[in-house]
């Protein structure tokens, strides 16, 4: 204990409000050490899983294509995101640069000339922190794909979940690695030459330059976030056009098989699981990270103890993680309860470390009379855990197919797909109901033990062992290209069979990852609104005030317009691919015979672009709305607006995400389980129809809503220190450019949106009329191209 005492800040032994002298490298010591850790093992992780075999030159083939059109969208992407970082860059420069007069903003005490670089920093490094993530795990999901594969064909069933879990794994140790050491290194770095007056005292100093450090990480934050919400906005919108596309002509119309490589639009399905389930979920579970440890050290005030203690718990759950991922293991001929057991052994395991690894901490941390105070965080901590593993068990209830909640989809299927889509509307509006208590049971228990800053350590507990967590959930799409692969390739049925045991298990922890993910959102968006508050001096927010509760009814309207905008654009790509894939159905010879093969880079082509397009409108919504509600009316609006968009953006991206989950496996209850008659039936087939309504739901509309919250959220936190103290309507005009902005915006993105939707109609109508269905065109009919 003599060397960790070493490494520790000093504790206080009076006024817990301020530290003892401490060095900010004590603060992050730990955190720094451990991120360093997760690097190498990700870079251990990759070694070992490129010593697998990659397989047939056809299935090497196959792979490239699907890694080349991944690398193809985010580059196209990140270009569009370049602009937007480096204009936000720009506005936060100014803004935290410029001393303006005290009657009107207060933005310090002693303002610092370098607040403004250190802000554009943070939110240089959090958001290329964040696309670096998004990066990484999608060239190791595209290549560990063909691997899995291989090993379904030639080694079974153990060796292939052991294949894709390590290329999850490696995603998960990469987030969690960049996340903790891209925030230790700016928090020191935010301390460096600080000034922060005289204060009285060199505790106080001390304290005044921890809180300036904090608050600059709130960029960090920002820059996190903003590129979260892009990458899974636009990743979404093309891995669901892509998938409901190929689904609705392929396997709908021409009766053909998932995955079928006569399909156009079966390559872009597939690198769209990787660009939407991969990269965008990477960079949303890395803001989630971060989000939860800026929340807790800016809710810590200044302490330095608990400044450090989300960082240090944060590194002990990577370090049980490394425990975590080499528990999973599984046995040949195992069925969903036993695969989904493998995986769970991971994850309880190394959140039992994590919580003998938090005792350790907070026994040090909280010494003789503080050790009170100390357990009472720790409870938090645990309460956080467990709670993320009963949100996780919820999910997994009402979405995998082992239970009654998908099996009655299944059945419904009977009497039509309509019956099947209300159904899942039913069981997804019921989900809603646990989640909700045990997030409302963690919240009143931790604030009971130790207050706001005890809900933030909750968050920081659930999300400690987020490097496991994460390669369950990466380990999904995974599986879900190794079942292409082996499909296009035209590999033996049993390996098609081993996959798709795989890809069943996948879309069960993908459901379960994006409830842990919503929950974790929740509390760390909860924890940033009360750091808001505190930061922008708004007082007590009294529900009654009409101020308020306008921002509330606002803030609630806002998750269902950006549902909204999201499932518009995922139904104007997806038609956009339906008219391609129709058209080389109806117009190239010997396509369906299987004689001529699909132009997949047409489809590649349509879904990037469309994508990136799509995913404007809605992140102008969500980073302009917090800057309107605080600057034309006030910080008071802004806290009611953000509260209302926390309870409505939980609601509705819980009911969306086990709706779309338990949608897509009641599909794979009959393909794999062979119930209600097995494929081809009338009942299958009305279940593709329930399957393709849920894409959007689960995989765009509903994932992108948790960051939404943060987003919006952050944005507010960052802005805090330009509105704080201000009345209701005390400084409106100030908001007049935001709202300008954000309005011209609209109207150009608006037309522009409704008229490529009006331009889709005409070819629509004429492929419909010329080839309405491929498999009944033995010569092309239709001559015509469609653009």
């Amino acid at each position: 204990m003599t060397e960790l005492g070493s490494m520790l800040p000093a504790p206080c032994t009076s006024d817990m409000a301020y530290p003892c002298n401490t060095t900010s490298i004590n603060v992050v010591s730990l955190s720094l050490a451990c991120s360093g850790l997760a690097l190498l093992m990700a870079i251990f992780l990759t070694k070992k899983l490129r010593s697998y075999e990659r397989g047939t030159p056809e299935m090497n083939k196959l792979c490239d294509k699907i890694k080349s059109g991944a690398r193809a969208f985010l580059v196209t992407e990140y270009k569009y995101l370049t602009m937007f970082v480096f204009l936000v860059f720009a506005v936060l420069v100014i803004i935290y640069t410029l001393d303006p007069p005290s009657n009107l903003l207060s933005l310090a005490d002693n303002p610092d000339r370098l607040d403004g670089i250190r802000a554009g920093g943070c939110f240089i490094g959090g958001a290329l922190l964040s696309a670096s993530a998004g990066w990484a795990g999608m060239s190791v999901a595209t290549d560990a794909n063909v691997r899995t594969t291989q090993a379904a064909d030639k080694q079974g069933l153990s060796v292939a979940l052991r294949v894709a879990f390590t290329g999850g794994a490696v995603m998960g140790f990469t987030v969690v690695g960049l996340g903790l050491a891209g925030l230790s290194f700016f928090f020191w770095l935010m301390t460096l030459n600080r000034s922060v007056g005289d204060l009285g005292g060199s505790e106080h100093a001390a304290a005044r330059s921890l809180i300036a450090a904090v608050d600059s990480l709130a960029s960090f934050g920002f820059g996190a976030s903003s590129i979260a919400l892009f990458a899974r906005v636009a990743g979404g919108i093309y891995t669901k056009a892509a998938d409901v596309g190929a689904d609705l002509v392929g396997k709908v119309e021409m009766d053909i098989p998932e995955d079928d490589p006569r399909n156009p639009a079966v390559i872009a399905d597939n690198v769209g699981d990787n660009v939407g389930d991969v990269a965008g979920m990477g960079a949303d579970l890395f803001e989630s990270f971060v989000g939860s440890i800026i929340a807790a050290a800016t809710l810590a005030n200044g302490n330095a103890v608990k400044v450090a203690l989300p960082f240090w718990i944060a590194g002990a759950g990577i370090v049980a993680s490394l425990f975590g991922f080499f528990a999973v293991s599984t046995k040949d001929g195992a069925n969903q309860r036993q695969l989904m057991f493998a995986l769970h052994k991971g994850v309880i395991s190394s959140s039992v470390l994590v919580l003998a690894f938090s005792a350790v901490i907070v026994s040090q941390f909280f010494p003789g009379d503080q050790s009170a105070e100390g357990w009472k965080i720790f409870a938090c901590i645990a309460i956080g855990l467990i709670a993320g593993i009963l949100i996780g068990q919820a999910t997994e209830y009402y979405t995998s197919y082992s239970f009654w909640p998908t099996q009655s989809i299944t059945q419904a299927g009977v009497t039509g797909p309509a019956t099947v889509i209300i159904q899942g509307l039913g069981i997804g509006m019921m989900s809603c109901v646990p989640p909700v208590l045990i997030i409302v049971a963690t919240i009143l228990g931790c604030n009971a033990l130790s207050g706001d800053y005890g809900v933030a350590m909750a968050a920081v507990g659930m999300l400690s062992t987020l490097g496991v967590t994460l390669a369950t959930d990466a380990y999904g799409p995974i599986a879900d290209n190794a079942g292409g692969i082996a499909e296009m390739a035209e590999l033996e049925e049993r390996v098609r069979e081993t996959t798709d045991a795989l890809d069943a298990l996948g879309n069960t922890t993908a459901a379960t990852g994006k409830g842990f993910a919503i929950g974790s959102a929740v509390l760390t968006s909860l924890s940033l609104l009360t750091a808001f508050k505190d930061k922008a001096q708004v007082g007590v927010a009294d529900i009654g005030d009409p101020v308020v509760l306008s921002g509330v009814l606002f803030g609630a309207m806002l998750p269902f317009l950006f549902a909204a905008l999201t499932m518009l654009s995922v139904q104007k790509a997806a038609g956009a691919i339906i008219i391609e894939v129709r058209r080389q159905f109806a117009t190239i010879d010997g396509l369906r015979e299987g004689t001529a093969e699909a132009d997949s880079d047409r489809c590649v082509a349509i879904s990037t672009q469309s994508s990136v397009e799509e995913m404007i409108l809605p992140g102008v919504y969500a980073v302009l709305s917090p800057l309107m509600a605080g600057l034309l009316i006030g910080p008071k609006c802004l806290t009611g607006m953000l509260g209302g968009a926390i309870a409505s953006g939980m609601m509705l991206a819980i009911m969306m995400a086990n709706a779309g989950g338990a949608w897509d496996n009641s599909k794979k209850y009959i393909e794999i389980e062979g119930a209600c008659g097995g494929k081809g039936t009338t009942t299958h087939k009305a279940c593709v129809v329930g399957d393709t309504v849920g894409d959007p739901f689960k995989d765009t509309s509903g994932p992108s809503l948790n960051i939404l919250i943060k987003l919006m959220s952050m944005v507010s936190l960052t802005a805090a220190p330009i509105i704080r103290g201000w009345q209701d309507w005390q400084f409106w005009y100030w908001g007049l450019l935001p709202i300008g902005l954000c309005v011209i915006a609209t109207i150009l993105v608006h037309h522009y949106y409704w008229k490529n939707t009006q331009d889709i109609a005409a070819p629509i109508d004429d492929v419909i009329k010329d080839a309405p269905l491929a498999k009944d065109v033995e010569t092309p009919a239709a001559e015509e191209e469609t653009s």
